[in-house]
């Protein structure tokens, strides 16, 4: 067991109705950690480990419903991290964007111009990496407070050359630096329906990015994957609807659930990673021509939901467990959470899920759990609503474990 903390006990007291439906008599003895299935050691949570291309900080989750926390926004600090600054961006003063492409007169935007347009608040909005598969916490998930200029409101400044077009967005990478985990070229394509609630980025919590999220203008693409939502921007372009998928596109396509992505080893050939490193990407399928950028599905994140804390506590008499966790994603608010701990158990309704005041951030749910006997158990999560797009909870991806020994 975990040793209980005086903050830990004033907040689960804090608690205490949602607990008490049946009884006037319970108490909270302590928190129970989430196994590891994976086997490998729980990264350090706000640190930032190793650079660039292969940096990464991971995000407690862990304190998410603690009623002690005021906003269910992540602190700066403590944002999780993909990739950190490259050298290139400490190096470009004045910073300027260039938007081209078929275009007939590039323009030129530099911080002033987005600043003069601020939209304060942006909104409030979660960023989840494709890439957020670490058993040990899932820790690659954020929410903070956005403050930019409209997208939209920058394209419009542009005089298109072509009937028919697609958005570039890029950002300044390190082409230099080898890495183990990732390709450089930060760039995504998008239509313009996708940028609908984009946001080009210059605060976060209210104040300017810090330099590894993006500082000085990051793209912030609201329900979209953060390898879409491109940090340090450089670069907007108009590009031809045939345009070819970016590096980018590709080496995160299958995280991003492209319905094509079983197909990338016979476009891309036997030296091609299994990563889909190939610079851009295979030239042709079999049949049916090349794949273009405007192929790609919408790199949205469906509705999903995880357990992030249990604790232990004794109701009448009785031990009982709580689960705490959180519900995202999606585009349609939904409390139709259902939640089995084995296997050859029946699923059942979550206990307290309140409907989501927006699919765009977090929300958190609990559920009073019982045991039958001591051992291994698997926390599972699924929507019980067939209208609603749940990818991942399919898969099973979410899945946490938990070691029960007393009941």
């Amino acid at each position: 067991m975990i040793p209980v903390s005086r903050r830990e006990f004033l907040s689960s007291a804090l608690l205490l109705p949602t607990l008490l439906p049946q009884t006037s008599s319970a108490r909270f003895i302590s928190a129970v950690p989430l196994g590891n299935p994976s086997g490998f050691p729980t990264p350090p949570f706000g640190q930032l480990l190793g650079s660039g291309l292969d940096a990464r900080l991971f995000t407690d989750l862990s304190q998410l419903g603690d009623p002690q926390s005021a906003l269910p926004v992540t602190p700066a600090d403590r944002f999780f991290v993909r990739t950190a600054s490259p050298p290139e961006v400490a190096r470009t003063d004045p910073w300027i964007i260039r938007l081209g492409g078929l275009v007939q007169m590039p323009i030129e935007l530099n911080l002033r111009d987005l600043e003069e347009r601020l939209v304060a608040p942006g909104g409030r909005y979660l960023i989840e990496c494709s890439g957020n598969s670490d058993q040990t916490n899932y820790g690659l998930m954020s929410v903070a407070d956005w403050e930019g200029v409209p997208l939209g409101a920058i394209l419009d400044r542009a005089r298109p050359s072509a009937a028919s077009y697609r958005i570039l967005v890029s950002g300044v990478d390190d082409d230099v630096t080898p890495s183990r985990t990732s390709v450089p070229g930060a760039s995504w394509i998008f239509s313009r329906g996708d940028l609908q609630r984009a946001l080009l980025a210059v605060r976060m919590n209210g104040a300017p990015l810090p330099r590894d999220h993006g500082f000085p203008v990051r793209l912030v693409v609201p329900g979209w994957y953060g390898c879409a939502c491109i940090k340090w921007v450089d670069r907007i372009d108009l590009v031809a609807d045939e345009a070819p998928p970016t590096k980018q596109m590709w080496e995160f396509a299958a995280r991003t659930h492209q319905p094509f992505d079983s197909l990338r080893s016979l476009r891309a050939g036997p030296s091609a990673s299994s990563k889909g490193d190939s610079p851009a990407g295979p030239d042709s399928l079999t049949a049916g021509g090349p794949v273009l950028a405007r192929d790609f599905v919408p790199a949205v994140i469906d509705t999903a939901a995880m357990p992030v804390r249990v604790e232990q506590w004794l109701i009448g008499g009785r031990l009982a467990y709580r689960v705490i966790g959180i519900i995202w994603g999606g585009s349609t608010p939904t409390n139709a959470l259902s939640i089995r701990f084995r296997s050859n158990q029946a699923w059942v309704p979550v206990d307290d899920c309140p409907l989501p005041a927006s699919t765009m951030m977090w929300s958190t749910w609990s559920h009073v759990w019982r045991p039958d006997a001591p051992g291994r158990y698997q926390i599972v999560l699924r929507v019980n609503d067939p209208a609603i797009r749940t990818r991942r909870l399919d898969l099973f991806f979410y899945v946490r474990e938990i070691v029960i020994e007393e009941v």
